[in-house]
């Protein structure tokens, strides 16, 4: 039991009439050879750090020592229960969805998924709506390992680094991830996952890395929150019956093919982009300086 491609899963999802989350977890079995019980325990361990990291950031109280980030999640999680523009639902994973990164970005624990940068995105959504929503434990692992399907494909056929591929391969993975897992939480089939997942990476396609000052914080923080919002429009899609005319594989490769193009500045260097303008750069200044002082008053 084992897949490459997203053709080589729904094949095998076909071959044997299982969703994607049943494939990822008998190929994690084949490979691993550890019983199911201890791989869902281990998934376990992940869904209770990614809802701490929801919880914690929404509290408001986390703040980066750099001072780019902190309390805006809780502010637009706040803003949700006046009616946004976006609805109740999306507001809350996008808020969800900056928190975690908030978290990150004050140093705390969360789950690269795919990526620390880009890590708001699956959890912001899944535990940000699950009692909203009523998702269990056992849908929410189940979602986790559909997830886990797409990345690993996304990872292994083209990349989920900024460095190599720009943000797309890391908030585009996310919203990707989450696109597939939404899919298979509202019985959607498979096919309709991938359709979802596909979507998502599209709507990002060419997206830049340009970390202001090198941290993860300012844009990255915005861009998990657009990427939960991203990953609820492509799943209803797809569950609506819109298909993706790329298929997920060849949409994987042109992420791919389009990130080896990009310039150095723009993956991941903090050397152009909202990085080189000319309040991104004060800002790099300005955390220098406090990174120096710091630095002397420690010495």
């Amino acid at each position: 039991m084992d897949f490459h491609s997203g053709a080589e899963l729904l094949a095998v999802c076909r071959e044997n009439r299982v969703s994607i989350a049943e494939a990822m977890q008998q190929r994690e079995e084949f490979l691993s050879e550890l019983p199911r019980g201890r791989i869902r325990g281990e998934m376990k361990k992940n869904l209770a750090v990614m809802r701490e990291g929801v919880a914690l950031g929404l509290r408001g109280d986390v703040r980066s020592l750099s001072g780019l980030s902190g309390g805006d999640a809780k502010r637009l999680y706040d803003y949700g229960g006046n009616a946004p523009l976006l609805g109740a639902d999306a507001a809350q994973a996008a808020a969800a969805a900056m928190a975690v990164v908030e978290v990150n970005a004050s140093m705390g624990r969360i789950v690269a998924a795919p990526t620390a940068g880009a890590s708001g995105i699956l959890p912001g959504v899944l535990a940000g709506l699950a009692d909203r929503r009523g998702w269990g434990e056992d849908a929410l692992l189940d979602a986790l390992f559909t997830a886990g399907a797409i990345g690993m494909l996304i990872a292994n056929n083209a990349t989920i680094a900024g460095a190599d591929g720009g943000c797309q391969a890391e908030t585009g993975t996310g919203a990707s991830m989450t696109a597939a897992a939404l899919v298979e939480l509202m019985g959607g089939t498979p096919q309709m996952a991938l359709d979802a997942a596909a979507i998502a990476l599209k709507n990002v396609m060419g997206l830049v890395c340009d970390p202001v000052a090198g941290l993860v914080e300012c844009p990255c923080i915005k861009r998990n929150a657009i990427g939960a919002v991203n990953a609820l429009l492509c799943a209803d899609l797809a569950l609506a019956g819109v298909t993706s005319h790329i298929p997920f594989d060849e949409t994987v490769e042109a992420m791919r093919a389009v990130g080896a193009v990009m310039r150095p500045e723009l993956r991941e260097t903090a050397l152009g982009g909202l990085a080189a303008t000319p309040t991104g750069r004060a800002i790099a200044e300005r955390v220098r300086e406090t990174n120096r002082i710091q630095s002397e008053s420690q010495a």
